[in-house]
């Protein structure tokens, strides 16, 4: 190939490009846009096809500067992200522990305890239709299954609830969910 003084050039096999500035036999000194003189053999450079002066960046400077302040600018979230299987896990939990539901059990025989246990499980679950509130967990602890059996009396009363064991992995064996039909037609 015939390169002259002057040819704007490409280098094979590397990122840089030139305007010819010597040629001596075989060997061909450019000039890089950056003011480098370097020194390649005929068989490494390549005559530029497109005729233009030095190569273009991919990106100017300010094309950086405006990408990195894109970047870095606040991002609005709409609404919180929820997982799907957030998003199906109950509204509201009660715990029935007695030491959840009164200061001190001094005094309390294990009837007492019971009842008062039984009687919060009602008031929240009465509470809960009322406020049509579709899922509740009622904690209640493995212990010997007493408050567990009486609960489950306590929910099969009511024609507009179905409850099974909550989820294993966030409460182990200690947990009912009751889930509450919302558009229950009464009974006349």
């Amino acid at each position: 190939m015939a390169f002259k003084v002057g040819d704007f050039v490409l280098v094979l096999d590397e990122d840089l490009s030139g305007v010819i500035k010597k040629i001596h036999e075989d060997v061909i000194s450019i000039e890089t846009k950056d003011g480098f003189l370097l020194n390649f053999k005929r068989n490494e450079i390549i005559l530029n096809s497109s005729g233009s002066g030095f190569k273009q960046d991919l990106f100017s400077n300010s094309d950086v500067s405006e990408i990195i302040s894109e970047k870095e600018k606040p991002v609005r979230k709409n609404k919180p992200v929820t997982r799907v299987k957030d998003r199906y896990e109950p509204t509201m939990e009660v715990d029935l522990h007695i030491h959840q539901l009164v200061p001190s059990s001094k005094g309390m025989s294990n009837h007492d305890m019971l009842t008062l246990q039984l009687e919060t499980a009602k008031r929240q679950l009465d509470f809960a239709i009322q406020k049509r509130i579709q899922k509740v967990v009622f904690i209640h602890g493995v212990g010997e299954g007493v408050l567990k059996i009486e609960l489950d009396y306590l929910f099969g009363r009511y024609n507009n609830v179905k409850f099974y064991d909550a989820n294993y992995q966030k409460y182990g064996l200690g947990a009912t969910e009751v889930y509450i039909y919302q558009n229950v037609i009464p009974n006349d």
